[in-house]
């Protein structure tokens, strides 16, 4: 079950994403017709978020990957269909076990959320991009995939 609690009022929602780059490009997920996201998904109920991020990749690209390091914490704050929702979303670099998905291009991958199935695309985008004209969500995340900290980071995205 995942942690993601939701009521007539909000939503809450604990959520982690894999920052995954090679060769000067990141792996995005896209819905169709939508902004680029972070690879990800929630973490369920007496799961670890490392063990949440293996098995995100698993499931949605099937490939297997190794957490590095988190990079960041964002409290985010965005419209789940007609209600304000709160998410805790924990941010790690990975790299990749194996290369056994296209390490160049666009591919085809889907996810599930209350039961249905969301068709995505994965996009390897060269980070150059980031700077110029795609739109990555959260946008507040992005300064910190092009110049990493030495430290944790932490930010909020207010878009409500």
């Amino acid at each position: 079950m995942d942690i993601l609690f939701k009521n007539d009022d909000f939503v809450f929602s604990y959520r982690v994403g894999g920052i995954l780059i090679r060769n000067g490009k990141i792996l995005l997920q896209r819905p169709k017709d939508d902004d680029y996201s972070i690879i990800g998904g929630h973490v369920a109920a007496m799961e670890t978020s490392i063990e949440t991020l293996k098995r995100e990749f698993e499931e949605e690209i099937h490939t297997k990957i190794e957490v590095d390091n988190l990079l960041a914490i964002g409290e985010i704050y965005f419209p789940w269909g007609k209600r304000p929702c709160h998410q805790i979303c924990l941010y790690y670099n990975v790299h990749l076990v194996n290369y056994d998905i296209p390490l160049d291009g666009v591919f085809h991958g889907y996810d599930g959320l209350d039961d249905k199935r969301i068709d995505l695309y994965f996009c390897w985008v060269p980070l150059e991009d980031l700077k110029n004209d795609v739109k990555v969500y959260p946008q507040e995340l992005v300064p910190y995939i092009l110049e990493p900290k030495k430290e944790i980071v932490h930010f909020v995205s207010k878009q409500i």
